[in-house]
């Protein structure tokens, strides 16, 4: 049998079988029934060690239901972080990218962007120690403030691509967007060149094709990190 991790954030639900580090079979959801989606995935075979990383709420009942099904669950919270010396403050996700990045670079000081419904930004030394990190607005999120808080400009989605300047109302909004969050991601790679420059989530590719600096694009990084954890508690065992 193989692990199975799972990351639950602001709009999906990601999943993957692991051997080890290695990350299998990928697995997205996006609706109401997570819970339905966890138990179709283990309906034909159980893992040895399951751990699960949440921006949403389980009752005691599901977390009893996934206990059942499973060799051992691992919820990865704050306490599970703070046995690798990362603040309490920090969302799931964001310190499973931070266990990653110091086991993929290891000895190198890191800036890891990560680009879903919210943009964060977080530094590690070359220690792996923990440096600060900044949340912003993500790239659909954006689009939608300007729209909900300016009556006059409509609802637009990321464009393929953009001008240098807009040519009329549209164009402006597109640009201004992408443009921004280039000018943002640009500042912090030159307030730290000497830094390994990571980037994750979902838009990831969409900015890294975008930029002239050298950029690792690890798509499925806070996997990585809860399949580390899951690593530890087998060695436990």
């Amino acid at each position: 049998m193989a692990n199975l991790v799972i990351d639950i954030g602001n709009t999906a639900l990601k999943a993957s079988w692991c051997d080890g580090v290695t990350i299998g079979r990928t697995f997205r959801y996006q609706g109401e029934k997570m819970m339905d989606f966890i138990l179709s995935i283990i309906e034909k075979e159980k893992p040895d060690i399951m751990v699960l990383s949440s921006l949403r709420n389980f009752s005691t009942q599901n977390i009893n239901k996934l206990e059942s099904c499973c060799e051992k669950l691992v919820i990865a919270d704050r306490v599970i972080f703070e046995k690798y010396s990362i603040p309490g403050h920090l969302t799931p996700d964001r310190a499973a990218s931070i266990i990653a990045s110091r086991y993929l670079f290891n000895g190198r000081d890191c800036t890891i962007f990560d680009f879903g419904t919210t943009m964060t930004v977080d530094f590690i030394d070359a220690d792996g120690n923990y440096s600060g990190g900044n949340v912003s607005l993500g790239c659909r999120m954006r689009f939608k403030a300007l729209n909900r808080y300016a009556k006059s400009l409509p609802l637009l989605d990321t464009p393929l691509e953009i001008t240098e300047n807009g040519y009329n109302l549209s164009t402006s909004i597109e640009s201004g967007v992408i443009s921004g969050m280039m000018f943002e991601i640009s500042g912090y790679i030159l307030q730290h060149p000497e830094n390994v420059n990571v980037f994750t989530g979902g838009d990831a590719i969409y900015f890294a094709k975008r930029m002239k600096n050298s950029i690792f694009v690890v798509c499925n990084l806070v996997l990585m990190g809860l399949a580390l954890i899951a690593v530890e508690y087998d060695r436990k065992d």
